[in-house]
């Protein structure tokens, strides 16, 4: 996370799943980075979020269903309620790989998140890169986030292997 946020100075975030929200375990800042509602400890939506789009696109489909029907609260004019259209990005989150948004959570915010996997595949975290919508397009945010996902993967990988 330090690398990724070192060479790109904006917000990196990582969180997992806990009882259909995303819980932002950690995020990395700097002064002059985007405001955003994240701080280690938050609950954000899944629907609205970048790392929630990947914890959600590689759910249990039945959990993903549940989370889905239980509805979708707008955050901004931008925020995805449509349950179809939804579905829709999370299919597209699970063949590219990574998750864009862009205004849904907060105005002015656009984000790239990323799957964390464990050694067996199993998506366990989201890594995100969340910066200025004026600024940055978040597909172009997207390698550096790929990049450092896998590299997260690899260590969270070899530590398990590594364990008793």
């Amino acid at each position: 996370m330090t690398d990724l946020y070192a060479a790109t100075r904006e917000n990196v975030q990582l969180a997992v799943l806990r009882e259909g929200r995303a819980l932002c375990l950690e995020r990395l800042r700097g002064p002059r980075s985007v405001p955003i509602v994240a701080r280690a400890g938050a609950e954000l939506p899944l629907h609205a979020t970048g790392v929630g789009k990947v914890l959600l696109a590689f759910a249990d489909p039945a959990r993903r269903e549940e989370i889905i029907s239980a509805g979708l609260s707008a955050h901004t004019a931008r925020t995805v309620t449509d349950p179809g259209r939804l579905r829709s990005e999370l299919a597209e989150v699970r063949r590219r790989g990574y998750a864009i948004t862009r205004e849904e959570m907060t105005a002015g915010s656009c984000s790239a998140a990323a799957p964390v996997r464990d050694g067996s595949g199993r998506v366990i975290a989201a890594l995100s890169l969340v910066a200025r919508s004026g600024a940055a397009d978040p597909r172009r945010l997207a390698p550096a986030v790929l990049a450092a996902a896998r590299a997260l993967s690899r260590d969270v990988a070899e530590a398990w292997a590594d364990a008793p």
